[in-house]
Order: C-alpha cells, then structure tokens, then sequence
C-alpha cells in the first residue's frame, strides 16, 4: 500500500497529466518529467506506480508513469554491459538482463522511489529509483546484489544513497558464495 507521500504524488501527477503537463521531451520521450519531480521535496522520497515497458539492460528500463514514458536507472547497482553501443558484451551481461527481464517482466507495475534526499537523476536523465516488483518484498535493486548479477554502484560516493549499507552487505554475500558474476567471471 502505497505511503501518504506516494499517495499525494500519484494524485498530483494524475492532475499535472490532465491539465496536460505531463513533461515529455529527450529521446522518445523517455525524460523524466518536472512535474512529476515537483510532487514531492527534494529531501522526501518520490514513490509512484509504473507500468513496465521494457527492461534495457540489467540497470535501466523504460516505465509508463500515466502518460509519461520515463527511462529508469537501478539505483546502487552496476551490472555488467549487454547492449551499449560500440562496446563489447560483458561476461555475465545476458544473463543479468535476463534476470532484471524475469523481475520486471514486460507490462507488470512496480514501484519506482528515489532516495530521500538524494540525486533524482543520473547525467543522462535517467531516473534514479529503487524499482520494487508489484507484491515483491524486496527491490529489484537488492536481489540483483544478492543473486551475484550486479556489482555495488555509489553514484554520489560523498553522499551516499540510504540503502548503501544493505546492499553492500547484499553484494558481499554473493560474492563470498560465488553466484552470479563473481562465479562466473574470474
């Protein structure tokens, strides 16, 4: 059930989207929109329910937040490259992209949450978010850590981001245990 703040952003965004301010703009209006930054305080966590379009890599993905297509970044994790442009496949980047594929499978929701206080946004507009399955207790984020497809990524290292510790820990544990890259990628 979505928070008060989640709450009041959904309806916020629900009435920027039909006054028709909805944002847009960037690469087939995949940016992530003002108005639906402005919904809450920069030091409060944004929280809305998307539609998943399709995943990209195994650390971005296209959602649909009501009229808005909006390109998503996974938030302290790196995995290894698939598909950026003039540059080889990584080990282990299929399968990480077929794991985020698996968790957020084409046209499911999820639950996409900044961190308090911290950056929105990476240099290419992508939102930075926590991406939660609809009915999953745990984000994508950390059971991409945990199951060894991803490697921990600060992006601010002077700021770091609120779930820093857990997922350390998270990446830690599969990398002592082998799975994932850190078995496969010696």
């Amino acid at each position: 059930m979505p928070r008060p703040a989640a709450r009041l952003a959904l309806a916020a965004l629900a009435a920027l989207t039909a006054a028709g301010c909805g944002g847009g703009g960037g690469d087939a209006g995949e940016r992530v929109p003002d108005a639906l930054l402005a919904t809450v305080p920069d030091d409060r966590a944004l929280a809305v329910t998307a539609r998943v379009e399709r995943v990209v890599d195994g650390d971005t993905l296209v959602a649909r937040v009501g009229d808005d297509r909006l390109r998503v970044r996974l938030l302290g994790v790196d995995t290894p490259e698939s598909v950026k442009p003039d540059a080889p496949v990584e080990c282990f980047g299929p399968e990480a992209a077929r794991r985020a594929q698996e968790l957020l499978p084409e046209g499911s929701e999820a639950v996409l949450e900044t961190d308090p206080g911290g950056e929105r946004q990476d240099d290419f507009g992508r939102l930075l978010a926590y991406v939660t399955p609809a009915g999953a207790a745990r984000s994508a984020n950390e059971t991409l850590l945990r199951e060894g497809y991803a490697d921990l990524y600060v992006y601010r290292r002077q700021d770091p981001f609120a779930r820093v510790r857990a997922f350390r820990a998270a990446r830690d544990d599969a990398r002592r245990a082998g799975r994932g890259l850190w078995g496969a990628c010696r």
